[in-house]
């Protein structure tokens, strides 16, 4: 089965970002089809990254765009593709903690629970429903972990460099994240069942 592409919304910040919305032309060391390209593969999966981590996707948004404009300005390793990808998410890491570390006007708390939810009708299958909001009652550091290591596929040491975190203890901090998904989504599966 063929998937058709479908927009997502932070497309439309390429062509702002090639025309050169950045604030020096200097600050692009990329030039603007080798960064169209690289944008093409990396868009996806870091907004994806950013979007279940921080659970916002408007924030998503906004972090996303800003990782891009950070990755250009900065001098990034020349080691290849994989490299780069890996200092994009960890720019984008950074960019989650310094929001996560601003003092907010409301707390979670005060959200209403149809936040978390997926939207009725998505298509999204039993797993995929549950999985949502399971994710969403986790702590981001755990989100992010299982995020890189099984939807970007990074290795532990991969997964150190991108996070900051001690390349030791990710094994440890990933299998606790792992543990506490699973009684999550035990609880979900058996909430139905002592419903009937």
């Amino acid at each position: 089965m063929v998937r058709k592409h479908r927009p997502m919304p932070w497309e439309s910040a390429i062509p702002n970002l090639l025309a050169g919305d950045l604030e020096q032309a200097a600050c692009q060391p990329m030039d603007n089809d080798a960064f169209a390209g690289f944008y093409e593969r990396s868009a996806r999966s870091l907004w994806a990254y950013l979007a279940r981590v921080g659970g916002d996707p408007a924030l998503a948004d906004d972090l996303m765009q800003e990782s891009y404009v950070r990755f250009l300005c900065a001098d990034h390793p020349e080691d290849g593709e994989v490299a780069a990808r890996r200092y994009l998410f960890r720019i984008a890491t950074n960019l989650l903690r310094d929001h996560w570390r601003r003092p907010r006007a409301s707390s979670i708390e005060e959200l209403p629970e149809e936040f978390f939810a997926a939207p009725s009708g998505s298509g999204q299958s039993d797993s995929q429903a549950m999985l949502g909001p399971a994710l969403a009652q986790m702590r981001p550091r755990d989100r992010q972990l299982l995020w890189l290591a099984y939807a970007e596929g990074y290795t532990h040491r991969e997964m150190a460099v991108i996070t900051g975190l001690a390349s030791a203890s990710i094994r440890l901090l990933l299998f606790r994240a792992r543990r506490k998904m699973t009684g999550l989504l035990r609880e979900q599966a058996a909430a139905p069942r002592r419903q009937a």
